[in-house]
């Protein structure tokens, strides 16, 4: 069984051959492959997020594609098609680049509603539907999707329903100086000296594993609480679903993994609420125009809810 308590560290140092700093977001992104939740990543151009999600895919020993939205993409484009071989008189099914582990959709935001709709039966079932036939995705899946938050003209914001479906919504963030100088340092160097930290096989193993990780009834009752009061919150017009209780909960038993520990504790749900929540509601218009964020309001949640006392259990 691999060892939980430096397992974090390898995949971090690992990454960090070819992509500097952002140590808690990467922690994030692990977090979410072993507990099965897909990631949107929000942030500007030239950050190193296509960087960042190639070096997890390698890490994982994973599959890797790479999708480009753009306006004129196809949903066939994504799935795949049937087409009829001539030869053999036959209708085959071509498959397209979603049948890969991990998926990086770049720009998820630039194509039409159709094309972005045609990941959710992928990212929700683990499969693809074409013409009446079902097709199972390699497991694990995992979408990584990227989004600009600057560039609005000619996108097409994600529907909520697909929002829902990622399990953590995060931004990377401009590297301090430091970060830079050793950015510039990298330049030029091979992402081939990557390796793969465990195998496809070991991250679904792993999984099982991660659901077996104690969380006691107060903590499943505090998890509640926060996702109830983002329903009746005064300046949240649409608060979190319970597929928002259930991501909160896998995310952190899997953080409790990375951190060496068979058990969750309240520090772990108070990491990762703003990751699994914010993108999970909406501020009201007038609430908007005082300035209040999602991030405002997950905090003052989190701040009126009294948090659990549990034991550490070993």
């Amino acid at each position: 069984m691999i060892d939980s308590s430096n397992f974090a560290s390898k995949i971090v140092d690992n990454i960090g051959m070819v992509f500097v700093g952002k140590r808690t977001n990467i922690e994030k992104i692990i977090v979410a492959v072993l507990s099965g939740g897909h990631v949107l990543i929000e942030d500007v151009p030239g950050v190193g997020k296509t960087t960042l999600i190639q070096a997890v895919a390698k890490s994982f020993g994973c599959s890797f594609k790479r999708i480009q939205f753009t306006p004129d993409l196809l949903p066939s484009d994504i799935t795949g098609i049937t087409i009829y071989n001539t030869k053999t008189g036959n209708f085959e099914f071509k498959e397209g680049p979603v049948m890969a582990n991990i998926i990086l959709a770049d720009e998820i935001n630039r194509s039409s509603p159709k094309t972005q709709s045609s990941l959710l039966e992928a990212m929700q079932e683990g499969q693809i539907t074409v013409d009446g036939v079902s097709y199972r995705l390699p497991q694990p899946f995992i979408v990584l999707a990227t989004q600009n938050p600057i560039e609005y003209e000619g996108t097409f914001p994600l529907p909520e329903a697909q929002l829902d479906r990622f399990a953590m919504k995060i931004k990377i963030g401009y590297p301090d100086f430091i970060e830079e100088k050793n950015i510039l340092r990298l330049q030029g160097k091979s992402s081939d000296k990557i390796k793969s930290i465990i195998t496809a096989e070991e991250v679904i193993l792993l999984r099982e594993e991660i659901k077996k990780i104690h969380i006691e009834d107060s903590l499943e009752d505090y998890i509640i609480l926060i996702v109830q009061a983002t329903r009746n919150h005064p300046d949240i017009y649409l608060g979190c679903s319970p597929r928002g209780s259930l991501a909160l909960l896998n995310a952190c038993r899997g953080l409790a993994f990375i951190k060496g520990r068979d058990y969750v504790l309240p520090d772990d749900i108070k990491e990762l609420a703003h990751v699994v929540l914010n993108h999970r509601i909406i501020v009201k218009p007038d609430a908007r125009m005082k300035g209040k964020t999602s991030s405002d309001l997950i905090s003052s949640i989190l701040s009126s809810i009294r948090v659990p006392l549990v034991k550490k259990n070993g």
